[in-house]
């Protein structure tokens, strides 16, 4: 299928909006994974563990408690002993949605993957080209620090002087004698 004549299943908008930014990479939820192949979670983690070596920890991880809270307090997500989550969730980083491709044979699976393949694209793009606008604010911000700094070394140099002036000078050079 080529890039025009793919159409998204789901807008990229919803996609993008599943993707988090934890221990330094982006991922998804497998919760979320589920929903957008429109099957359990159950049924994806138990896709999942029947190929563990397909998975290994950069492919996809479960999130500590600390992790998950923050997580629960970005989106809802309900509480234990509520109908919620029993144990910790898994996520999956690019490269572990890539290989659930592989394990996950719906011709649906499949174009959910090419969309969140192609968003995960995008955004390593705009992060690159955030990365070159941020490395020349930094720049700019050591540019002034610089300038900020040597105006400080101005004004400390133009304190002296006024200080110096307000000081009773002795004149020097020639005195005839009567006149002090």
């Amino acid at each position: 299928m080529s890039d025009k004549n793919f159409n998204s299943i789901v807008p990229d908008e919803i996609v993008m909006n599943k993707i988090f930014y934890i221990r330094k990479q982006k991922v998804m939820l497998a919760s979320d994974l589920a929903e957008l192949y429109q099957i359990e979670t159950r049924v994806l983690n138990q896709a999942v563990s029947r190929n563990s070596r397909r998975f290994p920890d950069d492919f996809m991880f479960q999130l500590t408690t600390e992790e998950n809270d923050a997580l629960t307090s970005q989106i809802v997500i309900s509480k234990k002993g509520r109908g919620g989550r029993r144990v910790l969730p898994n996520v999956f980083t690019e490269h572990g949605v890539l290989m659930l491709s592989s394990v996950l044979n719906s011709d649906r699976a499949i174009q959910i993957n090419i969309q969140i393949v192609r968003i995960f694209t995008k955004i390593r793009a705009l992060l690159i080209d955030n990365a070159d606008i941020r490395t020349e604010i930094e720049k700019v911000k050591s540019q002034l620090n610089n300038q900020s700094s040597n105006l400080e070394v101005v004004f400390r140099y133009l304190d002296e002087l006024m200080e110096q002036k307000e000081k009773p000078r002795t004149r020097i050079g020639y005195k005839p004698e009567g006149f002090d």
